[in-house]
């Protein structure tokens, strides 16, 4: 990501209702890391957290072997480790391009809540929010991939307003209605729902009546 400054050169600024739904959405990635990190720790190793368990602020400790000790999970420290490393060079990045001093070494939850705070400071550029939301989603999407979580989903009725498709979608813990058909694509430049095949439009609660 580009350090320093706002939006790029021949790149619009977002409106407020587009800074704000940006900020929103990696709002809700950035809570849902929180929530599940900690869960994730208590899964290296079965029944409980490993006594070896990484430092939050960076690595993860080599599998134990021998004195009967649970074996750590491997593709669970690999999903700690990146996540801790991913959280660390958000929140540096974040403070790079605000022009703000370097952050100090903090806990992954600690920085993900210094990252959350700066979200209004960082309104008027479209650059860091989308690269702060996908970051966050990507995490979080890996921490639920290794917890097994599913994400409950509830079939709205209705077409969607863009593709006329029965695709919508409700999906209550975001509070959002997103279009599954992949095929969908709405009108707003500033909606990744154009350019990137994985990403779906969505609604928030507050644009459901509409």
């Amino acid at each position: 990501m580009p350090s320093g400054g706002s939006a790029p050169s021949g790149e619009p600024a977002p409106s407020g209702e587009d800074a704000a739904r940006e900020a929103r959405d990696a709002a809700f990635w950035i809570e849902t890391l929180a929530r599940q990190f900690p869960e994730l720790l208590t899964e290296l190793a079965p029944g409980g957290r490993s006594p070896s368990a990484p430092n939050p602020h960076r690595g993860a400790p080599a599998a134990r072997t021998s004195g009967g000790a649970a074996p750590l999970r491997l593709h669970v420290s690999d999903a700690v480790r990146d996540i801790t490393d991913g959280v660390v060079e958000l929140d540096e990045a974040v403070h790079d391009r605000l022009r703000l001093p370097r952050p100090r070494r903090a806990q992954v939850p600690q920085r993900l809540a210094r990252v959350a705070e700066l979200l209004e400071r960082a309104g008027d550029d479209p650059v860091l929010l989308a690269h702060v939301r996908d970051e966050a989603r990507r995490m979080a999407r890996r921490c639920a991939r290794e917890l097994g979580e599913a994400e409950p989903v509830v079939r709205v009725q209705g077409r969607c307003p863009w593709c006329d498709s029965v695709s919508l979608r409700a999906f209550p813990a975001r509070r959002q209605v997103l279009c599954v058909n992949p095929a969908c694509h709405c009108d707003d430049v500033l909606c990744d729902c154009r350019t990137d095949p994985a990403y779906r439009h969505f609604w928030p609660e507050e644009e459901w009546t509409r």
